[in-house]
């Protein structure tokens, strides 16, 4: 085991000569790290070394899929990640740009990432998941970024389909939800630019957020959030201006169906030429109980990408993520951002391939854009269904540039927001813009959901909006009036008579009565909870939900079901919604508010006895405002805490701030901050 350590140690050589002494880590009372050096690749290494102390383990499931060796440890469903890596070319594509597209300056903050982290599996090596995977190299780590930004653009679903399903692909890696706010310093009653940082993440997993603070000598000051395994701060705030995403619904991928060689399965007419597909051998090594099984499997790739045989015939996939491997890159630009046109600068680069961004700064600049690495493409397809990959004409080869998409630079209603719903709503209806003035291939949404509704309805109540009034937008747990925007009309629920159903009678006056709220106490919420789980996943016509028009004996079938459920599993039916859905972490499990679709939204799983387990909605909340002199103010709060251990003091000391919509101050003040340290050390 000794030389396992030296070699591993020696191997950091190759990547970046720091002394890790010159790296300090202050935990302050929340255990946040808050890491500070002379340079950026100093400080990369900290963050490694410290995410690790905290959550090693998830950090490596994305590490091992950009060495293909997710199958050593996960079995069948690793193994998926690892041919879908070689299926997309991760790899390739990076050994193909790594050297000529990367900055010096980005490729030195890899470098000190990945010795950080090679440097922490040495210490630890009782910790590492599969043997053999460390250490790793700043190639295979950039192999894993390009697969997670692969399923930020959406590529996994395309894959279901194609499969029709049968094919188990990526869930762990996804990304979902948020809500964002900035408002503008002539719409507060401070004279402040306030910004919402609140995206509706995983509460767990590889895609769940971890706080952290980066500091160097180089220009880099930045709080905010990272998923495990990141290198730099994701969404967040430095000195000067701050930032947050939501997930946006652009076309981003495109499907071609081949036209191929009745006498050839292998060759695909292009341009009236037949060209041959290119095959790649994959060795995949599947974890079967205690034995590790080689398994082969072939990737396909034509002009158009990634392609897949089906019965239903041949299909590639083209989309960005697997084109520009730069996007860790632009968020590490944003980062060091020091004004708007410096991070205007870093979103031209348009190799973030998805995301609505939002930003305020204390400089009074508001700024949104539907960003998106989007083709150009040809008129005259229906590019959001499947495409002849046949032509020239449909094979796409650049890409729009950032002033082509919708945004908004401090807009006269001074206020601005996105909740996953259409860029055309994000600000007073006098100066949103209009849909049908950009080029329709780029697939944008144009519809409204629950939240942006709700955010009007909020937004209209005040002429100026001060801080706590902000936090209360923000904090808004109720739907809005009128129609509820879910995958089917549920107005039948409202309307039925209780007086002609006496076995159903409370259930139907609990509804009836329902003021729309989704705090803990509330018996509407609840009911209404129970019955948007069975429309979507007991209802006999679900698969067909969105088009469909809920009947009155649809809604007498739901409440039925309802009844059924409370009394099988709670004994009675005037529960409220604390009492059916939880906050679960390890042992502990608490009663939280929140329903899908409104602002402080919660997703739920089933759980045990009947009651339900939230897996994804609220999760890292940063409210920040810039004064016009000084840092920024910042709160924020984890749905659990720092650390996935157990053990540790961190494990959920944050839970009852987030169950109770409070937040902790947080500061870029290195002086606050070795001030209030609890723990301060070097990583080694």
């Amino acid at each position: 085991m000794k030389k396992l350590i030296i070699l591993l140690l020696c191997s950091l050589g190759a990547f970046a000569q720091i002394n890790p002494e010159n790296i300090k880590i202050i935990r302050d009372k929340w255990g946040v790290p808050h890491i500070f050096a002379k340079t950026d690749p100093e400080v990369s290494y900290g963050l490694a070394w410290a995410n690790a102390e905290d959550d090693f383990k998830t950090m490596q499931i994305t590490l091992l899929a950009g060495k293909g060796m997710v199958g050593r440890h996960k079995g069948k469903d690793g193994a998926t990640i690892d041919y879908v890596v070689a299926l997309l070319r991760c790899r390739e594509v990076v050994e193909e740009q790594y050297d000529k597209v990367f900055s010096p300056e980005y490729k030195a903050l890899i470098e000190g990432y990945v010795a950080g982290i090679n440097a922490y599996a040495a210490k630890h090596p009782e910790e590492v998941l599969v043997k053999g995977s460390f250490p790793t190299t700043p190639k295979e780590y950039t192999a894993s970024t390009v697969l997670s930004l692969s399923m930020i653009s959406g590529v996994d679903a395309v894959l279901q389909k194609i499969f029709k399903e049968k094919v188990k692909t990526l869930d762990d890696f996804k990304a979902a939800g948020s809500n964002a706010m900035a408002i503008h310093s002539s719409k507060t009653t401070d004279g402040s630019a306030y910004l919402a940082i609140n995206p509706h993440q995983p509460l767990e997993g590889p895609v769940a957020w971890y706080e952290a603070h980066l500091c160097s000598e180089e220009g880099l000051n930045v709080l905010g959030a990272l998923f495990p395994g990141g290198p730099v701060i994701f969404v967040g705030a430095n000195e000067n201006l701050g930032w947050t995403h939501t997930v946006n619904y652009q076309d981003k991928v495109d499907v071609f169906q081949l036209e191929m060689n009745p006498s050839n399965k292998m060759q695909y007419k292009f341009d009236g030429k037949w060209e041959t597909l290119e095959q790649k051998a994959v060795k995949l090594k599947v974890k079967m109980g205690a034995f590790t099984i080689p398994v082969k499997k072939v990737a396909l790739w034509s002009k158009y990408g990634a392609t897949v045989q089906t019965k239903q015939g041949t299909f590639s996939v083209r989309f960005s993520a697997n084109q520009d491997i730069r996007g860790i890159e632009q968020w590490y630009k944003m980062d060091k951002a020091r004004n708007f046109s410096e991070f205007y600068k870093a979103m031209q680069m348009t190799a973030i391939p998805g995301f609505n961004t939002i930003y305020a700064d204390k400089r009074d600049t508001i700024f949104y854009v539907s960003n998106g690495k989007i083709p150009f493409r040809a008129e005259g397809y229906d590019w959001k269904n499947t495409i002849p990959g046949n032509t020239s004409k449909t094979l796409t080869t650049s890409f729009h540039p950032l002033k082509d998409l919708p945004q908004y630079i401090n807009p006269v209603s001074g206020y601005l927001f996105n909740a996953n719903h259409t860029p055309f709503n994000a600000t007073g209806q006098k100066d949103n813009l209009k849909a049908q003035d950009f080029d329709q291939t780029m697939g944008y949404e144009v519809k409204d959901n629950n939240r942006s509704i709700r955010f009007q309805e909020m937004f209209s109540q005040y002429d100026k909006i001060s801080f706590e009034d902000f936090k209360r937008i923000k904090y808004d747990g109720q739907l809005p009036q009128g129609k509820l925007y879910f995958p089917s009309n549920t107005d039948a629920l409202f309307q039925l008579n209780p007086q002609e159903y006496a076995d159903l009678k409370p259930l139907i006056e609990n509804l009836n009565s329902w003021d729309r709220k989704t705090n803990v106490e509330s018996k509407g919420a609840a009911i209404f909870l129970i019955m948007l789980n069975y429309f979507t996943t007991d209802f006999p016509k679900r698969e067909t939900l969105t088009d469909y028009v809920i009947t009155k004996e649809d809604a007498i079938g739901a409440f039925q079901y309802v009844n059924t459920y409370m009394k099988r599993h709670f004994g009675r039916t005037d529960i409220a919604l604390g009492d059916l859905q939880k906050l679960v972490r390890g042992n502990i499990e608490k009663p939280v508010w929140g329903l899908p679709d409104v602002i402080t939204a919660m997703h739920t799983r089933p759980y045990k006895d009947g009651k339900l387990k939230v897996v994804q909605g609220e999760s890292y909340i940063g409210l920040i405002k810039f004064p016009k002199n000084g840092l920024p103010e910042i709160e924020t709060v984890l749905n659990f805490g720092q650390s996935t251990h157990a053990d540790s003091a961190h494990f959920a000391d944050q839970m009852d701030l987030y169950l109770n919509q409070k937040t902790k101050k947080m500061t870029l003040d290195k002086a606050e901050v070795m001030k209030a340290a609890v723990k301060t050390y070097s990583p080694k």
